[in-house]
C-alpha cells in the first residue's frame, strides 16, 4: 500500500508551518525525515497520523482519503506513553482489545512481538521498572502489534544515552527487515537517519517544505561498524551540509 502526499499545506493561525509537500512512500521503505528546529517535522508526522488535518492538499493510502487515525498507521513519540499501571504484555495488548480478534490470539500476538523485541522475559513487569530502552521497545511492540501498514516514529530515541540510542537502532533495522513494515520517522539526528533509512528528507523552515530527497546507498545489512565507513561519512555530511544551508537561508529570510 503506497502513501501518497498531494500539495500539503498546514497552518497554524497566520503561520503556515508546512507548504505544498508532495510526497509518495511505498511499500517496505524506511524513510526518515530531518531539518531544522521549526521545519515542520512532527507537524508532517502528526498530519500523516491523522492527528491533525491539512489545510490545504491531500493524503491518500492506497487510494483512500486519510481523514483522522487510523489502525493503519502505528504512532510511537518519544516518550513511549506507557500506562504505568498496566504490565508489559497488557500495554502490548492494549490496541487489541479494540480488534475483533479471540482472546487467545491477542494473548498469541502479544507473545509473539514480545519475543520479536527481547522482552518475553518482562511480559509481567510494569513499566516503571523498565528502562528507557525498554520502554521504547514495548512502544513499539504495542504500535506493531495492531499491525499497522505503517509505523510513524517521532524522534523515538531522542532521550536515550547514546550506548542504548545505538542498541535501539539496530534492534529498529531488525524489526523493520523481519517485519516488511513501511516506516516513517521524524529525527534531529542526522547520523541517525543515515543509519536506519533507505531515504532521507531533509525538510526547509518556516514554511518547512521538502528541500531534498536523498537516497540511501548503504547496503541492507548495517552493523554499527558502517558508520565509519567512507560512504557512510559522505552522506552524513552530505546531509549535514543540506540541514545546515537550510537553516542559513532561514535565517537569512528573517534576518
Amino acid at each position: 500500500m503506497t502513501l501518497v502526499l498531494d500539495k500539503v499545506a498546514k497552518d497554524y493561525g497566520t503561520r503556515r508551518v508546512l507548504d505544498a509537500v508532495d510526497l509518495t512512500v511505498t511499500p517496505g521503505e524506511f524513510t526518515c525525515v530531518v531539518g531544522a528546529s521549526g521545519s515542520g517535522k512532527s507537524t508532517l508526522l502528526n498530519v500523516i497520523a491523522g492527528l491533525t488535518p491539512p489545510t490545504q492538499g491531500t493524503l491518500t493510502w492506497d487510494g483512500t482519503s486519510i481523514t483522522g487515525p487510523g489502525p493503519d498507521r502505528g504512532l510511537v513519540c518519544q516518550t513511549g506513553e506507557l500506562f504505568p499501571w498496566r504490565t508489559v504484555a497488557q500495554n502490548v495488548s492494549f490496541g487489541l482489545e479494540l480488534v475483533p480478534i479471540s482472546r487467545r490470539e491477542r494473548a498469541q500476538r502479544v507473545a509473539w512481538y514480545l519475543e520479536e523485541v527481547g522482552l518475553s522475559s518482562h511480559a509481567d513487569v510494569l513499566p516503571g521498572k523498565l528502562s528507557g530502552g525498554q520502554r521504547q521497545r514495548v512502544a513499539i511492540a504495542r504500535a506493531l502489534a495492531c499491525e499497522p501498514h505503517v509505523l510513524l516514529l517521532d524522534e523515538p530515541f531522542s532521550a536515550l544515552d547514546v550506548q542504548i540510542k545505538e542498541d535501539m537502532q539496530v534492534f529498529l533495522r531488525k524489526v523493520w527487515q523481519d517485519m516488511g513494515t513501511t516506516v516513517v520517522m521524524v529525527t534531529h539526528d542526522v547520523e541517525e537517519a543515515v543509519f536506519l533509512a533507505g531515504r532521507v528528507l531533509v525538510l526547509s523552515s518556516d514554511p518547512g517544505r521538502i528541500a531534498r530527497d536523498l537516497p540511501v546507498d548503504l547496503p541492507a545489512t548495517r552493523p554499527l561498524e558502517i558508520k565509519r565507513s567512507p560512504r557512510f561519512l559522505e552522506l552524513r555530511a552530505t546531509v549535514e551540509d543540506l540541514v545546515r544551508a537550510e537553516h542559513r537561508a532561514h535565517e537569512a529570510r528573517d534576518g
